[in-house]
Order: structure tokens, then C-alpha cells, then sequence
């Protein structure tokens, strides 16, 4: 539960949690990512670089506060590969700290770069990932971990100060219940079929097809109100002890359903489940990644230590 008072907020932030939650984030996120920048990766000259279409200056309108603009097709190249190297040197943990900060500033280069192009993803990440460098994500299910092992530095602590933690438990909630009141604000409680709108729209794959088809117009409207409940309320559902765990079951689910039903959304899905999985998921789930980090220190520091004479 949310504390009362800032020393009972300074008592929440500090309060410890397992290192493997954040290991988590560190593993999975830049995997999303890298996955939705793909398609643009492959046309980085395109993409940030002078070989294709440019929104031209326009002066300091408000449409477009920052101009950034185009680079030489080389330097876009070079952009694009020291962000598939970050985000994977990142992910696999790696000189951790340096490359989430440099994976986070090649994300925000080209969220800023390309506007037209910026999805939730491209706004999403550079935090996410600024999130992760602070904290000690680094230090269990690593390479940097292994190296630590290799030097004899003793085993890794598993519970480090929640901060960066924090931040992305309140993240998720933070956009569900933003989202849900700006639907709420639109056409989602005044047109029962909105959501059934949205599965005709060009992301429409197989699934949300077959669904659409078989589904009766009033399961459509069920889910949207579902939906809007639980985005509206987020807050409140994962704050609750006795519905949290129910909230995270409704949010991967629902994210799983996005994911199948909304072609491209699909890695929006799996970073916002990898930040509910690594935030919510209950201690019992969590305790055998914490074993298994123990596990490979373990091992990794036998191997290096050296032979008796």
C-alpha cells in the first residue's frame, strides 16, 4: 500500500525488493523495442537520414517544438547500429549501465528525429530504459554479473532499494488510468460499439477477423466496458493486496489480445506485459529467478577460482 506522509513515501522508495524484477525489465524491454524499431532500422537512411521524406522547419510552430534535422546517410546507419548493439549489450547485461544510457539516448534521438513515426513505444522507451540504468538491473542474470562472479567479487545482493522499481510499477497504471479517462472523455460511454470499430481498422490480422465475425455485438461492448473499468481504476485495482493479482491476470490478458488482434501493437503489448510481469507478479513467482541467479554466481565463481597448488 501507498505510504502516508514523505517519510512514509522515503520508507516506500527505499523499501527493498528483488533485484531479479528490475533483471527482468533489463532482459525483456530492449528485446520489444528493438522489435517495433525493426521495420525502421532496415531504412535508416529513410528513416532519420536525407533519403527520404523530411518535415521541413517550420519555425517554432507548436505543431513541432524541436527540429531535428536529417542526418548524412552514414550517420543514420551509425545511429541505427549503436542502437541495436545498446539495446542488445542491454539486454544480455552487458556494460549495463553505459548501454541502457546510450540504447535510451538513441531512443530519444529518433522519437525526436521523426515525429511522424513516434508511437507509444518511441515515447515509452527512452524511460523506461533511463529507468533501468539507474537502478542495479546489472547485478543478477548478467554478463556483468558473470564477470563479478569471475573476479571473486562475492555473490550479488538479490533485494536492492525499490526506486527505479517503483517507477515503473506506477508507470503502467499511470497510462491505464490517463487512457481510460480520455476514452471515457471520447465516444467509449456514449457508443457501445467502439471497440468493434477498431478491429476493422488497417491492424486487423486473422484473429481479430475471426473474432469480429463470430463474436455478437454485445461481447464487443462487454469488453469495452471491462476495459474501461479497469484502465480508469488501475490505480485503485493494483494498490488493493486483494485485487492485485487479479489485475495483473486482466492486464496480460488484455495485453495478450492487443498484441494478437492489433498486428503492429504487438511489441506495445510486450513491453507493457513485461513491466506488469516484472512490477506485480507475487513473490512465489519471483523466487525461482532468484534461485537461479544464486545458482549461475555460484557456479560462475567456482569456475573462477583458482586451481590449488
Amino acid at each position: 500500500m501507498m505510504p502516508r506522509g514523505f517519510g512514509g513515501i522515503s520508507a516506500w522508495l527505499d523499501e527493498p525488493v528483488e533485484v531479479v524484477r528490475l533483471a527482468l525489465v533489463r532482459v525483456l524491454a530492449p528485446l520489444s523495442i528493438l522489435g517495433f524499431m525493426s521495420k525502421r532500422l532496415a531504412h535508416a537512411d529513410e528513416w532519420i537520414g536525407a533519403a527520404g521524406f523530411r518535415v521541413p522547419d517550420l519555425g517554432g510552430d507548436w505543431r513541432q517544438p524541436i527540429f531535428v534535422p536529417a542526418l548524412p546517410s552514414g550517420c543514420a546507419w551509425a545511429v541505427a547500429a549503436t542502437m541495436i548493439a545498446s539495446g542488445l549489450s542491454c539486454s544480455v547485461g552487458c556494460k549495463t549501465r553505459p548501454s541502457a544510457l546510450i540504447f535510451a539516448a538513441t531512443l530519444a534521438f529518433v522519437a525526436l528525429s521523426d515525429r511522424l513515426a513516434a508511437f507509444t513505444v518511441s515515447k515509452l522507451s527512452p524511460i523506461v530504459m533511463l529507468a533501468v540504468a539507474v537502478g542495479p538491473a546489472g547485478t543478477r542474470l548478467g554478463v556483468d554479473a558473470w564477470w563479478a562472479a569471475r573476479r571473486g567479487a562475492g555473490p550479488s545482493d538479490a533485494m536492492a532499494p525499490a526506486r527505479s522499481m517503483r517507477f515503473l510499477q506506477l508507470l503502467p497504471i499511470t497510462i491505464y488510468s490517463a487512457s481510460g479517462i480520455a476514452k471515457a472523455r471520447g465516444d467509449w460511454l456514449k457508443v457501445p460499439l467502439v471497440l468493434w470499430t477498431h478491429l476493422h481498422d488497417s491492424y486487423q490480422t486473422s484473429i481479430s477477423f475471426a473474432l469480429a465475425s463470430v463474436l455478437p455485438g454485445w461481447a464487443w461492448t462487454l469488453f469495452q466496458g471491462l476495459v474501461l473499468v479497469f484502465e480508469v481504476f488501475a490505480p485503485l485495482w493494483f494498490w488493493l493486496p486483494r485485487t492485485r493479482s487479479a489485475a495483473l491476470v486482466f492486464g496480460l490478458g488484455m495485453h495478450a489480445m492487443i498484441g494478437l488482434m492489433f498486428g503492429p501493437v504487438l511489441w506495445f503489448a510486450l513491453l507493457m506485459m513485461t513491466l506488469l510481469a516484472a512490477g506485480y507478479l507475487p513473490d512465489r513467482f519471483v523466487a525461482p529467478l532468484d534461485v537461479a541467479a544464486d545458482h549461475l554466481e555460484k557456479r560462475r565463481s567456482e569456475r573462477g577460482r583458482p586451481m590449488p597448488k
